[in-house]
């Protein structure tokens, strides 16, 4: 099968896959493990050759990104544990004042996330987002929708959370190049800019209008924590160097590793230890450190346990995106849109945000919305003429745009902020989903904005 009709046989297979995780409620994992076997099968790809296919895209996905993947989720476990989260965001409000709650949720939401997983993040930070609330008066909700945002915008945009790795790892090696993770993280930086200024307005907005049910004395005997009890549940809190350790060692290494290539000096030690695998698995000795620190170096089998439990899942899903994206870079379509690129590449980037918006809305989980859409869209960068390496590093953020449009009742983070801020569930569409809705469209506009200096 070639040409439109292989087209049409892709665009219904994506529909299926959509309608069995959303509607039949099949594990991400098995529907697009089927899907990418069935459309083999269905665009003329030999018999004998499927099964190498498969498991070759399976195999390089691992490969590239399972480590990596491992070892970032237990960064974000280990600050969790050790309270480092927490002393994060407690200088953030430092530094922004007690008076705008809202912008210090937003800043220390988007800080946290970073190396931590938004729904664990949410939990971690919703005790002082209650604790701000009742200082300062403010509203409840406002300071609830700022701390999501903020979670979610560096959860979708910025390494080394799982979703946007795996999106740069697949992307970089559609283009045969090594993955250049300080680029996603900068563009994911300066991308943040508008969302984080629209949801700041948005959530001061919504406050106005929506009530959460402590602000309305529903749970009024409810005892909120004190920030010093909070930190009396900790013990006492690492420094702030320790708790920032984790997250900047990585970005340090991989960035000085990066400035030397590009000045033509690398340095044998620094280009090692600058390597995404290694400069992550840096960050994690940091994080023992503080693990030491705080006496609680016998949690370390426990907790690296709990972080690959977590991160099994996302691991198949995202080798499951290899496959799909392997299986169709062994078709004929590639071929047939290059010789019709012109059409398609008048999308552009908003080829992948929409891609990644409806599997995003379709099925709920912002990590398979981006590592789906980068299987899909990684055989076709330079048919699309996003071919390089900084237009790859803003496709990834194009598609982590899409994948935080919309949050709903089949995300469980949807339930998570609705549920600890204290809100009823149609006030969480007006809330959570409204300003997903919001927040992705300034997201793939700053993507454009970015592009226009490319």
């Amino acid at each position: 099968m070639s040409g439109i009709p292989l087209i049409i046989a892709f665009v219904i297979a994506i529909i299926i896959m959509i309608i069995a995780i959303s509607k039949l409620k099949i594990h991400p994992f098995i529907s697009i493990m089927t899907i990418s076997l069935l459309f083999g099968i269905v665009a003329g790809i030999p018999l004998t050759d499927i099964p190498g296919v498969i498991g070759t895209g399976f195999s390089n996905t691992f490969k590239s990104i399972g480590i990596v993947i491992i070892l970032g989720a237990l960064i974000g476990t280990l600050l969790e544990k050790t309270g480092a989260a927490l002393k994060m965001a407690d200088c953030v409000v430092r530094l922004v004042g007690k008076k705008n709650p809202e912008l210090a949720m937003l800043i220390m939401g988007w800080i946290v996330s970073i190396p931590v997983f938004c729904d664990s993040g949410f939990v971690i930070l919703n005790p002082i987002r209650k604790a701000l609330v009742k200082r300062t008066m403010k509203s409840s909700v406002a300071c609830t929708v700022a701390l999501s945002m903020g979670l979610y915008i560096s959860h979708c945009f910025i390494p080394p959370t799982p979703g946007p790795i795996a999106a740069a790892n697949t992307l970089y090696e559609g283009l045969g190049q090594e993955t250049n993770l300080l680029l996603v993280m900068f563009f994911g930086a300066i991308c943040s800019i508008l969302p984080l200024i629209v949801s700041y307005f948005f959530a001061k907005m919504i406050g106005k209008k929506v009530k959460a049910r402590d602000e309305a004395g529903g749970n009024g005997e409810e005892v909120v924590q004190t920030y010093e009890e909070l930190v009396a549940s900790y013990g006492k809190l690492p420094s702030a160097f320790l708790s920032f350790a984790p997250i900047i060692a990585p970005i340090f290494l991989m960035g000085l590793s990066s400035a030397l290539a590009m000045a033509g000096k690398p340095v044998a030690v620094i280009t090692f230890l600058g390597t995404p695998i290694i400069a992550i698995a840096v960050g994690v000795i940091f994080g023992l450190i503080l693990l030491v620190s705080q006496k609680k170096s016998k949690e370390f089998y426990e907790i690296t346990n709990d972080t690959l439990k977590v991160t099994g899942p996302i691991l198949f899903i995202t080798a499951a995106g290899g496959v799909l994206g392997n299986v169709i870079a062994s078709t004929s379509m590639v071929e047939f849109i290059k010789s019709n690129s012109n059409a398609l590449a008048t999308l552009g980037l908003l080829f992948p945000f929409l891609l990644s918006a409806i599997l995003k809305t379709a099925q709920g989980s912002s990590t398979v919305a981006l590592t789906t859409t980068a299987g899909i869209i990684a055989p076709m960068l330079t048919t699309i003429g996003l071919g390089t390496s900084p237009l790859a590093a803003l496709t990834v953020i194009a598609i982590g745009a899409g994948a935080m449009t919309v949050s709903h009742a089949n995300d469980s983070y949807f339930w998570v902020v609705t549920n600890f801020g204290e809100m009823k569930v149609e006030d969480g569409y007006k809330t959570q989903t409204l300003g997903t809705l919001i927040m992705g469209i300034a997201a793939i506009i700053n993507v454009y904005i970015v592009y226009l200096f490319l």
